[in-house]
């Protein structure tokens, strides 16, 4: 069991592992040993998670997030299988965390009078300089 939070924890048969040859530095450990590790997390059907939950984290997810509704971490940072195991999870658990923090809504306001008049001079002001850097006539 992976627990994100006090109130959510997601279970094992959520959660599936695959174990391939890592990629980069290693010497013949990456020859011979399958540290990587591909965690798959179907979110789509997930029962821990509610609706808008999922909608944010297919959004923060990304590339990761599948057609069938799965999230794909991959970690292979480390030689070992157990480290990568514990780094995807982690990666897993915060990603969660950041889709739970609802965002907040946006209240649309109005420019006030000085900062509108502000503009406006800096504008003409801009528009003077351009204005000078044309062709001097000799008159």
């Amino acid at each position: 069991m992976l627990h994100v939070t006090e109130t959510i924890a997601i279970q094992e048969w959520e959660l599936s592992e695959q174990f391939t040859r890592s990629q980069g530095p290693g010497g013949q450990n990456v020859n011979k040993v399958e540290t990587a590790v591909e965690l798959r997390f179907e979110a789509a059907t997930s029962p821990s998670l509610a609706d808008p939950v999922k909608r944010r984290l297919q959004r923060l997810a990304g590339r990761r997030w599948t057609q069938e509704g799965a999230i794909l971490i991959l970690a292979q940072e480390t030689r070992s299988q157990a480290r990568n195991r514990e780094l995807a999870r982690e990666r897993l658990a915060d990603l969660i965390r950041q889709a739970l923090v609802a965002p907040k809504r946006r209240i649309a306001t109005r420019p006030t009078l000085g900062s509108q008049r502000r503009r406006l001079k800096a504008k003409t002001v801009r528009g003077e300089v351009k204005s000078l850097r044309g062709k001097v006539d000799d008159e």
